[in-house]
C-alpha cells in the first residue's frame, strides 16, 4: 500500500497567513518575481471560472476579472513543508516529496512499528496534526483521491486492492496533469523542464478536447493508436489509467543547514553585501556542516511588502573558501524585488570535506576521469539526478532508431 500526505492549497493559504477568509473569494497566487508569467494555486470559487495553477496571467484574468492575486511566499510555503517531511520521516517513513503539499510513502516498512495500514496513518495524522488529509491504495493516483475524500471526522480513507480498478476508472482525466509532470526534488534549474511538462499538459488538454474524460475510457483505448497520436506522454498517462506504475523513489533524509539574519527595512547595497558575508561566515562555521564544501546554496528571503523570494547558485566546484562563495552569492542580490526584512542562506547540497587531498601525480586516464566524474555531479546539483543518462546500445542493427539504443543512468565509478 502506498499512503499519501496532502496538504490542499498550500502555496495560496501560506501566501495568505492570517488572512484565510479570502479564500471564500476568487483568488490566486501571483506570478513570482522574475518568473514566468503563470499563476500559482487558486481557491475553490476562482478555479469554478476554470482558473487553475500554470495558466498564463492574461487568461487568467480574462476568465475571472474580478480575481485577487495575492503575493508567492515560497519560503514560508517550503518551511511548513519541509517540517511536516520531517516529521514523516521521524516515524521511520522513506517519502517522495511530489510538489509542496504532497507526498507519498510505503506503508509495508512501518506495519512491524504501528499495526496495519490504518494503524500507521492514524499515527501519521498524529505526527501531522488533523488538518493534513491522508489517504492510501495500491498507487499513487489512488492514495491520492483517498486521502482528497478524507473527511476530518471519520479519519483517512483506504482503497482496497479490488476496489482500485473501479476508482481510477470513476476518475477524471485531468487527475494526469500532475502526476505527468513527474516529482518535485526542490529544483527549478533542470532546462529540459519546461518542454516536457508542457508536451505532458499539451497531452492531458488533447485529451479532454477529444472527449475522454475518465481514466476508465482513456484505459480502454488501444496502445498504438496513443502512442502514435501521443507520443511517449500518452503512453505513460495510458500506463498510469491502467493501474501501472513506476516504483517510490524516496528522498534522502538530509539535515537542515541555514542561517538567517533580520535586516533593517532600508538595507540595500553595501548593506545587504556585508549582511550576505556575515551569513556565508556563519554558514561555514556551521557544526552541521562537519568541514564539508558547499556546492549548491540558497538565497531566501522575507520581503517588507509580504511575500518572499529565493534564488539558488551552483558553483562550478565545491568550494569552502568564504570570498569565493561571496562572489559567486552578491550578484544574485540585484535580483532582489524590493526591501527585505529577512535574508537566509541555506546549502543544498554538500561536496567532499574540505581538507582531502589529491594525489601528487595522476594519469591521463585518471585525470580525465576525475574531470567526468565532476561535470556530472555538478550538472546533477543543477537539473537533478536524472540531468545525466548514458547510451547503451542494445540492438544496434534494428531497423527501428528507437529500438537501437535505451538511455540509462550514467554510473561515475562504471562510466567515468
Amino acid at each position: 500500500m502506498i499512503a499519501c500526505a496532502l496538504i490542499p492549497r498550500l502555496s495560496l493559504t501560506s501566501a495568505l497567513g492570517d488572512r484565510r477568509e479570502m479564500l471564500r473569494a476568487p483568488v490566486a497566487v501571483a506570478p513570482e518575481p522574475g518568473g514566468p508569467q503563470v499563476i500559482g494555486e487558486a481557491s475553490g470559487p476562482a478555479e469554478a471560472f476554470g482558473v487553475r495553477a500554470g495558466m498564463r496571467l492574461a487568461e487568467a484574468l480574462a476568465r475571472c476579472p474580478a480575481l485577487v492575486l495575492v503575493a508567492a511566499d515560497p519560503v514560508r510555503a517550503e518551511a511548513i513543508w519541509e517540517g511536516s517531511l520531517a516529521r514523516l520521516e521521524r516515524l521511520g517513513a522513506a517519502v517522495e516529496p511530489t510538489r509542496p503539499g504532497e507526498a507519498f510513502f510505503a506503508t509495508e516498512p512501518l506495519r512491524g512499528l504501528y499495526g496495519g495500514t490504518e494503524a500507521v496513518l492514524a499515527q501519521a495524522r498524529r505526527a501531522l496534526g488533523a488538518w493534513v488529509r491522508l489517504g492510501a491504495g495500491p498507487n499513487r493516483i489512488c492514495a491520492h483521491a483517498a486521502a482528497a475524500r478524507m473527511r476530518a471526522r471519520r479519519g483517512p480513507t483506504v482503497i482496497a486492492e479490488q476496489a482500485a480498478k473501479r476508482v481510477l476508472a470513476g476518475l477524471s482525466v485531468s487527475v494526469l496533469r500532475d502526476r505527468l509532470e513527474g516529482e518535485w526534488d526542490g529544483r527549478s534549474t533542470n532546462h529540459a523542464a519546461p518542454r516536457r511538462e508542457a508536451e505532458e499538459a499539451a497531452c492531458v488538454d488533447s485529451l479532454e478536447r477529444l472527449g475522454v474524460r475518465t481514466l476508465g475510457e482513456l484505459a480502454t483505448l488501444p496502445a498504438d493508436a496513443v502512442a502514435d497520436r501521443f507520443g511517449r506522454a500518452g503512453l505513460r498517462a495510458l500506463r498510469l489509467a491502467r493501474g501501472g506504475e513506476e516504483p517510490l523513489r524516496p528522498r534522502a533524509p538530509r539535515e537542515q543547514l541555514a542561517c538567517e539574519l533580520r535586516l533593517p527595512e532600508a538595507a540595500s547595497g553595501q548593506q545587504l553585501e556585508h549582511a550576505l558575508g556575515l551569513l556565508v561566515d556563519r554558514l561555514l562555521a556551521h557544526p552541521a556542516r562537519r568541514a564539508r564544501m558547499l556546492r549548491r546554496l540558497r538565497i531566501e528571503a522575507r520581503l517588507a511588502g509580504g511575500g518572499g523570494w529565493r534564488t539558488e547558485t551552483t558553483l562550478r566546484s565545491a568550494s569552502a573558501n568564504p570570498e569565493r562563495l561571496r562572489l559567486a552569492l552578491a550578484p544574485r542580490l540585484a535580483e532582489l524585488p524590493g526591501p527585505a526584512t529577512t535574508l537566509r542562506l541555506r546549502a543544498l547540497e554538500l561536496g567532499p570535506e574540505a581538507g582531502e587531498q589529491g594525489a601528487l601525480s595522476r594519469s591521463p586516464e585518471d585525470e580525465r576521469r576525475n574531470r567526468v566524474a565532476e561535470a556530472v555531479r555538478q550538472a546533477r546539483a543543477a537539473g537533478g539526478r536524472d540531468a545525466v543518462m548514458r547510451v547503451v546500445e542494445v540492438a544496434p542493427g534494428s531497423r527501428v532508431p528507437e529500438r537501437r539504443a535505451i538511455l540509462a543512468p550514467f554510473t561515475e565509478e562504471r562510466d567515468g
